[in-house]
């Protein structure tokens, strides 16, 4: 995205109130967004009630969403040199809203899923293009307060999104969890089209139509052969989205390889520090995202929670989060990246240990304390890995680091939610067959028990692998080709 805005970038003319209302455009278009990302997880125990389905149909409704976010993500650089970012910023803010409305008017599982998919379509290029944006609106001297600016926001919207849905749900029913996308998306269209400046576009590359066609089929058919896993790997439905999965996705590999204009630039690998930088953020990605679905269900369908009384019990988790970011990020410039991906997946790894031990009788003080590690345990790690990938990436291919990442990170946390739901749905069916009354709520809490040790595992692997990291090789520096110049606004958006 190389287009120049034309807002004035003159310091001594600068004033926060020229690009106030820009600014307040993009924020609310993208806050609807993010809310949006941390609202249904809530409300899953509702939705497997209301559709009178199971909790494996109803998880596509996250694995669906996150997939289509990642389909997009990569090909937000590319449409805002074709189109301009002001016009696909208000297409992807009116298709995410469009895709609201249809969720809420949803009158089955398969419905709910497929416009669960166009939110993501659109609202997988919401945060990176508005991030960008505002960082071109901003002169080079403001950049730091601005970007923080917008960070408040950003900070807040994951803590208040579970509370939000806990009170729709209660109050109202789980139609309003979308419906409420509604005000808010024609409020931010008329806010854009008002105020947002227009843009020149960029040189626009060769579109990579034969990866964009590869990469949705690898993807959720692998997350689908995963999910089918949980229950059995011998199935035709496993081996099935397996063995298509993985020849798509070998395909798509090929394809990326030999492309000038890869989708994702997979070439970035041939760094190790790279490498092993991205596979540890998989790994603890794994096991904290797909942990996160489970939470709300065990607080709901065991401990008999409501869902506004789940949503306050997750405030402190997003909380502790937010002290951890800005403390992982100060400790980053002094210590590098592996005393606290280190430290922050064992203590995410110790809280999913405690988890795995609860019963239907442990106290709410320690599940808090679970979740206020594993909060804290994110924002000390999560930063730093990202950013070490970052510095680990060949200095020619840093500008395109980003989309992969980001991409790779919804396509992770798809899979997890697929493995770790098709997980626990197995084992509570292990765990209760031929049992009833008070021994299927004990196969339950086993179910939970058993799948939050495996996540553990996983966290501790993360932890132990932490170790293998180092600081990034001091590489020569290279002439960047035109359009790999970094953009940290990009880089914010994971």
């Amino acid at each position: 995205m190389k287009e120049q805005t034309a807002i004035p970038q003159n310091p001594a003319e600068f004033s926060i109130k020229t690009i106030i209302l820009p600014l307040l455009a993009i924020i609310v278009g993208m806050i609807m967004v993010i809310l949006d990302s941390t609202v249904v997880n809530v409300a899953i125990p509702n939705l497997v009630q209301y559709f009178e389905t199971d909790l494996k149909t109803i998880q596509w409704t996250v694995t669906g969403y996150t997939l289509a976010l990642s389909a997009v993500i990569p090909l937000a650089g590319w449409l805002t040199d074709r189109f301009g970012s002001k016009r696909v910023f208000l297409f992807t803010i009116a298709m995410f809203t469009l895709g609201s409305v249809l969720c809420s008017a949803a009158q089955s599982p398969e419905q709910l899923i497929i416009f669960r998919i166009i939110q993501g379509l659109g609202g997988g290029m919401v945060a990176p293009i508005g991030m960008a944006m505002v960082f071109r609106l901003a002169p080079p001297e403001r950049r730091g307060s601005i970007m923080g600016m917008l960070g408040i926001p950003m900070l807040l919207a994951p803590a208040l999104g579970p509370v939000l849905s806990g009170w729709f749900i209660e109050s109202f029913s789980w139609h309003w969890i979308f419906l409420i996308n509604l005000p808010i998306g024609i409020v931010a269209l008329i806010l854009c089209l008002k105020f947002l400046p227009d843009t020149d576009r960029g040189r626009t590359p060769t579109l990579d139509l034969l990866g964009m066609i590869l990469a949705p089929i690898a993807f959720s058919m692998l997350a689908y052969g995963v999910s089918e896993g949980g229950t059995s790997w011998t199935s035709a439905t496993t081996l099935t989205g397996v063995i298509v999965g993985g020849v798509a996705l070998i395909l798509f590999i090929i394809v990326e390889l030999r492309h000038k204009h890869p989708l994702l630039e997979l070439r970035v690998f041939k760094s190790s520090d790279f490498s092993r930088g991205i596979i540890l953020a998989w790994v603890s990605q794994v096991a904290l995202f797909g942990a996160m679905i489970l939470i709300p269900l065990y607080l709901q369908q065991i401990k008999g929670y409501s869902a506004l009384e789940t949503g306050l019990i997750l405030l402190p988790q997003a909380l502790a989060s937010g002290v951890g970011m800005p403390l992982g990020g100060r400790l980053f410039d002094k210590i590098g990246a592996r005393p606290l991906a280190f430290t922050g997946l064992g203590i995410i790894s110790g809280a999913l240990f405690i988890l795995s031990s609860i019963t239907a009788e442990t106290s709410l003080g320690l599940i808090i304390v679970s979740l206020i590690m594993m909060g804290l345990g994110m924002g000390l790690s999560m930063m730093p890995l990202n950013t070490h990938v970052l510095n680990a990436a060949p200095r020619k291919l840093v500008g395109r680091v980003t989309p992969l990442t980001a991409a790779a990170q919804q396509v992770v946390v798809s899979f997890a939610v697929a493995g770790l739901t098709g997980f626990l749905t197995s084992r509570v069916a292990d765990h209760t067959t031929g049992t009833g009354g008070a021994s299927a709520v004990n196969g339950l809490v086993a179910g939970f028990n058993d799948t939050f040790f495996l996540a553990a595992c996983i966290a501790l692997f993360g932890c132990l692998l932490s170790l293998i990291l180092r600081k990034p090789k001091q590489m020569k520096e290279e002439t960047l080709e035109s359009g790999d110049q970094p953009d940290p606004a990009m880089m914010m958006g994971h």
